[in-house]
């Protein structure tokens, strides 16, 4: 059996792979035009954010599952996928504790500034300390979009290190921890010092953040995305950094040239890192794992518990 690796994965998961008699197929682009010409023989394929598309698909007659390194799924055509019997399945918190403590840290990293600052003293202007606009987190309140495995992390970090106050915004929370859940995101929006998301981007997420909600926003907060770019509304986020509703923003996800768009002219307070959530070296290792170990279950016949569409009686046996 083969399963095409359409993005690098770390070599544990390729070597469960190997092990458990699949061979990995490694793919020498993410494009999809490649991936066609790569999968026909394939029983199976791990994508990352490339994601993968009907016609894709459509060049992949054997393959019988589609897994997700990683939690979200949405550049996948689940639809294509369902109606050709090919499962979808992900790996949802394998890499929660990786991205929690990037959120954390880039919390902390936009309230006082620290890329500006290091980028002025590399260019040999001195005195930044002095420009003002810094701001401690302790004590203050965060509210946090999406209670799932990593947001619970974050606000719990949050809450532990900072004493911040946590508020939840999310239509799914198994555990509150104590913490006060928010009716409406305009009542969390306005209390706010602090916004970390952690929502999936669906169709009533998308755009979350927009001119509307920034509007209920509490003046001088900060933002942070290490979920899914669509969340926000970057021509919207821009013009509140311009009003200074929101103090700084720091964005592990982002729409293509958005770091040389219009938010590129705040520099000082817009931080950009290039998708670093769950690659840290633990994280990887864990979440190739376990995509491996995906589909070594669905090659013997099986369905793994995080699948997202289960087409059971339509998967090619």
């Amino acid at each position: 059996m083969k399963c095409l690796v359409i993005q690098p994965i770390h070599e544990d998961g390729l070597q469960a792979l190997r092990s458990g008699g699949v061979e990995p197929v490694i793919c020498p682009a993410p494009d999809m035009a490649t991936v066609a010409a790569h999968v026909g023989d394939c029983d199976a394929a791990i994508t990352r954010d490339a994601g993968f598309s009907a016609a894709a698909l459509a060049a992949a007659p054997k393959l019988r599952a589609i897994v997700v390194h990683g939690a979200g799924y949405d550049p996948v055509d689940v639809a294509a996928a369902t109606a050709r019997g090919v499962l979808v399945c992900n790996t949802p918190g394998v890499n929660a504790q990786s991205v929690a403590e990037l959120a954390l840290g880039l919390a902390i990293a936009a309230a006082r500034r620290i890329p500006a600052g290091d980028r002025r003293e590399r260019a040999g202007e001195h005195g930044y300390r002095e420009s003002g606009g810094f701001v401690e987190l302790h004590g203050k309140t965060a509210l946090i979009i999406g209670w799932g495995n990593i947001g619970a992390r974050v606000g719990r970090l949050l809450n532990a290190a900072l004493g911040m106050e946590i508020l939840i915004y999310s239509p799914v929370c198994d555990d509150d921890f104590g913490f006060t859940r928010e009716a409406t995101l305009e009542e969390g929006l306005a209390r706010a010092d602090l916004v970390s998301l952690h929502a999936p981007l669906t169709a009533s997420t998308s755009g979350l953040i927009s001119h509307a909600s920034l509007a209920a926003l509490k003046p001088g907060a900060i933002l942070v995305n290490t979920a899914r770019a669509g969340l926000v509304d970057e021509a919207a986020l821009a013009q509140a950094l311009a009003g200074g509703r929101v103090r700084a923003a720091a964005l592990d996800v982002y729409s293509a040239g958005a770091s040389t768009g219009q938010l590129a002219a705040f520099a000082d307070r817009v931080i950009f890192t290039p998708h670093l959530g769950g690659t840290t070296e633990d994280s990887l290792a864990r979440v190739a794992t376990a995509a491996a170990g995906h589909v070594l279950t669905v090659c013997a016949g099986g369905v793994p518990a995080t699948t997202i569409n289960r087409p059971h009686e339509r998967v090619k046996p």
